[in-house]
């Protein structure tokens, strides 16, 4: 039986999961500062058919941010855009990095969420969707049951 499926992991976890990165639909790095009761947090995501800006899917990495004072979200600006590459668009509390490299391997985004985690002195915990992967694929991925939630509506 296929379905969705969806997974809250550690960066080191993403590291060793080994999945088909076609059946990604999102992904999402909240990276929260301490203290937590401060509510000060960065969130890279990225959605594969791209991210709603007002009406437009705008393909690429984005983030947004709550509480971070705006040197710092030009710093995640530049430091994505470098990496990345991509036109940044902000809206509000969200940064866009329009057509930049997309990516969707555990090595990448466990790498991504390493380094977001140091550069900007984050505790992340990655979020990532799956369409329709199966049974024997979950297991050979190496994504722990424990971490498995349920898609509410998705039975």
């Amino acid at each position: 039986m296929s379905r969705h499926r969806y997974w809250k992991l550690t960066a080191d976890e993403m590291l060793k999961a080994e999945y088909d990165p076609a059946k990604v639909l999102n992904w999402e790095i909240k990276g929260v500062k301490e203290p937590e009761s401060e509510a000060i947090f960065i969130g890279t995501f990225m959605y594969r058919n791209g991210t709603p800006l007002d009406y437009t899917p705008i393909k690429g990495i984005a983030f947004y941010h709550n509480n971070v004072e705006k040197k710092e979200v030009d710093e995640v600006t530049k430091f994505l855009k470098d990496k990345f590459g991509g036109e940044p668009k902000e809206k509000g509390t969200r940064v866009f990095l329009e057509n930049s490299k997309e990516i969707y391997t555990g090595k990448e985004i466990g790498q991504l969420a390493k380094e977001m985690e140091s550069k900007f002195k984050l505790r992340g915990i990655i979020s990532i969707e799956f369409k329709d992967i199966t049974e024997e694929e979950r297991k050979k991925s190496g994504l722990a049951d424990a971490k498995l939630l349920p898609i509410p509506g998705k039975h």
